[in-house]
């Protein structure tokens, strides 16, 4: 699975930046991992200056900002690379960024008029424009609306992929748990799949 998640601030964070950055590629069944190869940041220096711009941790502090990275190959990225083409850390790294590019989802929200905003959004509208652009429907994560609040508020847009890389329908079966949901909190809140009839705030920070 391949998430992005846009712009977020919280204590640590020093100018989160204002497009969407890569969250991680997430292979959907992890039998296979080999959490014995551990994260080795020369492997990807070529990436690096990409890395940090598109991949970076937005909800950390940057003093060590490679433990984001370890984290995702040793969770993720030692299960994705039983296939061949994401079977090095370059190459899982390489490719998810690769992905990203491919996918641009910054124009793509852009060219629908989808842009952070202080009104709301229909939900269904801004998932009728994606599916529009790509042919497939991504999956929508939201924050739920605070205490008092009616607004959710857009936290992650998850693509899906074939595994030969091509875009596929993001689906679950109805009642399936997302194994990777817990993955994520911002602050002690954590993400769910988007509600179609709640208004939805597309802010350009999440506080």
């Amino acid at each position: 699975l391949y998430f992005c998640f846009p712009q977020m601030s919280d204590h640590d964070c020093q100018d989160p930046p204002e497009y969407w950055t890569i969250h991680g590629l997430w292979p959907d069944k992890t039998e296979e991992c080999n959490r014995t190869w551990h994260f080795n940041v020369t492997e990807i220096k070529d990436l690096m200056s990409d890395m940090r711009r598109y991949w970076p941790d937005v909800l950390h502090s940057s003093l060590n900002r490679t433990q984001f990275w370890k984290h995702e190959w040793e969770k993720h990225g030692t299960c994705a690379a039983t296939l061949p083409v994401l079977n090095s850390q370059k190459k899982y790294f390489g490719k998810a960024l690769e992905l990203y590019q491919h996918v641009d989802l910054n124009s793509c929200l852009l060219k629908a008029g989808i842009k952070p905003s202080s009104s709301y959004y229909q939900m269904t509208a801004i998932k009728e424009a994606l599916t529009r652009f790509y042919g497939v429907t991504p999956k929508i994560q939201c924050l739920p609306p605070e205490e008092g609040e009616k607004a959710q508020t857009i936290g992650q847009i998850e693509f899906c992929f074939t595994k030969e890389l091509q875009l596929r329908n993001c689906t679950a079966p109805k009642g399936d748990s997302d194994p990777m949901q817990a993955d994520l909190k911002l602050g002690t809140e954590e993400l769910s799949v988007c509600s179609d009839t709640l208004p939805t705030y597309y802010p350009s920070q999440v506080q």
